[in-house]
């Protein structure tokens, strides 16, 4: 996908309370890619029954580090694991979302976080969302979501059952005032 200038690459998706689709009901989204053909995003705030350590256990790869949970990504793919982490470090497969955001898809991701020398800062998420050509367009006009620049402390720090009213308190948003003609940040 080509990046455009009105790209909402390195922002989050925020799951109005009016959005139809049950799989997304209060969920953030941190957009990887947004251009002309889709977007790509992995869902920030949704932790599994699973965790890092467990999923570094099932690819025999050695751990040292606190376990950290995995989150669901999104519907496509669910198999795939996503590492969402502060640029640097030098692993294959790694996309830059921004200067300060990372996307790796590659085991030795992985295997660094195992042997505590990965990213410090990262989240793990199987599966990613997707949208079509003018999908993600369609579901903005339709109020379906909220769209506000991401912010790293948000994404890294804050405990993901914070996450929802973490972004919109951001935004300057009170859930209990939204309405079903809410617009967009």
């Amino acid at each position: 996908m080509t990046q455009t200038d009105d790209s909402l690459r390195d922002h989050f998706l925020v799951a109005s309370p009016y959005l139809e689709d049950a799989g997304f009901h209060g969920a953030v989204v941190y957009l990887c890619e947004h251009s002309a053909e889709g977007a790509m995003g992995i869902v920030v705030n949704q932790p599994l029954e699973i965790t890092v350590g467990e999923v570094l256990d099932q690819l025999d790869i050695r751990r040292e580090r606190p376990d950290q949970p995995v989150y669901a990504g999104g519907p496509v793919q669910t198999e795939r694991g996503f590492v969402l982490h502060r640029t640097g470090g030098d692993w294959h497969g790694t996309i830059p979302v921004s200067d300060r955001i990372s996307l790796t898809v590659s085991r030795d991701v992985l295997e660094a976080i195992g042997r505590g020398d990965g990213p410090r800062q990262y989240l793990m998420a199987l599966g990613y969302s997707g949208w079509g050509e003018g999908q993600l367009e369609e579901e903005l006009a339709s109020n379906s979501w909220l769209v506000t620049p991401a912010d790293d402390d948000l994404l890294f720090r804050t405990p993901d059952e914070s996450r929802y009213a973490g972004v919109l308190r951001a935004m300057g948003i009170d859930l209990n005032q939204l309405t079903n003609t809410v617009g967009h940040a």
